[in-house]
């Protein structure tokens, strides 16, 4: 597994910089929430000792607070379901009414927060948990906004900011009838960010997975996953930053 992770990154390099945010730019936060970053709220919460999830915490919060002091608009989508409803292949998590769903202490405040805007999902994909019947709410807040560039962080880098990141490319580029011609779906939408910093998945080693009686498919090491999901979204068309100006 040490050899895996030097090797992805060789035979499938990322490039990162620093991104220089257009005046129209948002932030959309990721499942940030205590059932996958807090040590012993749930199953897929994180085990006690493990950094990583606050140095994102600590990276997204600076984050989100900066966007708002230059008023830009900042969306947080929270993983919650409803009670005893799976969500194949994972055992039940974030269930509403438990406070795993709820975001983590460091950004409870954007609840507050007239620039902010809080909405549940209740699947991996946010562009999907968003649909409410009567039309797609992320789509609606990045109309509302006139965004030209929404910057994406959470977790976990290769689950649910990869399903949502590689989704919105595609909505970007999806085209709809209009009056006077074919208009983009995102309107003046171009740039989909990932800030790295803000980003993280778990780790589970195939031992591990395996002396849990869990099946090998679910074997996650944390870097080599961490890599696929950059690369995965880089590939697609997403700009991979290390810094925001």
């Amino acid at each position: 597994m040490d050899r895996l992770e030097p090797a992805l990154r060789e035979a499938m390099p990322v490039s990162m910089a620093g991104y220089a945010l257009p005046e129209r730019a948002g932030l959309i936060v990721i499942d940030v929430v205590d059932g996958f970053c807090t040590p012993g709220h749930g199953p897929l919460a994180p085990p006690p000792g493990d950094t990583v999830p606050a140095r994102m915490v600590d990276a997204i919060a600076a984050l989100a607070r900066r966007f708002v002091t230059a008023g830009k608009p900042v969306l947080a989508l929270r993983d919650e379901h409803v009670p005893g409803r799976a969500e194949p292949p994972y055992p039940p998590h974030c269930e509403r009414g438990s406070g795993d769903e709820l975001l983590v202490a460091e950004l409870r405040w954007l609840g507050s927060e007239p620039l902010a805007t809080v909405m549940p999902k209740d699947c991996i994909s946010a562009p999907v948990g968003a649909w409410d019947g009567h039309g797609n709410a992320l789509h609606e807040w990045i109309l509302a906004h006139g965004l030209e560039a929404v910057v994406l962080v959470g977790i976990c880098t290769d689950i649910c900011v990869s399903d949502a990141v590689v989704a919105l490319l595609s909505a970007r580029n999806h085209h709809l009838p209009g009056p006077e011609g074919d208009v983009p779906m995102l309107g003046g939408l171009r740039d989909v960010v990932v800030y790295e910093p803000g980003c993280a998945t778990y780790d589970l080693p195939l031992a591990t997975a395996r002396a849990l009686g869990l099946p090998d498919a679910s074997a996650h090491p944390r870097g080599p996953a961490h890599h696929v999901g950059l690369w995965t979204m880089q590939a697609r068309g997403a700009v991979l930053a290390d810094a925001l100006d």
